[in-house]
């Protein structure tokens, strides 16, 4: 599974991703992920199965999924800032289980 997560900036959510790798890595497992600002996502999306949002970018998920066509969910606020990888991982199977 590849997972585009978008931001404002791409700066905390790619400390999220860190942390993600490492648990795929704890686990085996054989995904992949980047991290984008909100200006750079539509120029990079096509490479991806699934987009996450950080929450500082959830009132932009209409329109993500509107540019995309690809199935997106925004992370919730709490997974988020302590990365919780195992729901985070709930809900991108979830996603990934839609395209």
């Amino acid at each position: 599974m590849k997972i585009l997560l978008v931001c404002a900036g791409g700066m905390s959510t790619g400390l999220l991703m860190k942390k993600m790798e490492a648990y795929w890595k704890e686990r085996g497992e054989d995904n992949s992920i980047n991290a984008v600002g909100l200006s750079e996502y539509a120029n990079v999306y096509q490479d991806y199965d699934i987009i996450m949002t950080g929450p500082q970018v959830s009132y932009r998920l209409k329109q993500i999924k509107e540019d995309t066509g690809l199935p997106c969910e925004g992370i919730p606020s709490f997974d988020y800032a302590v990365g919780n990888c195992e729901n985070i991982m709930k809900i991108a199977n979830k996603l990934y289980a839609e395209k």
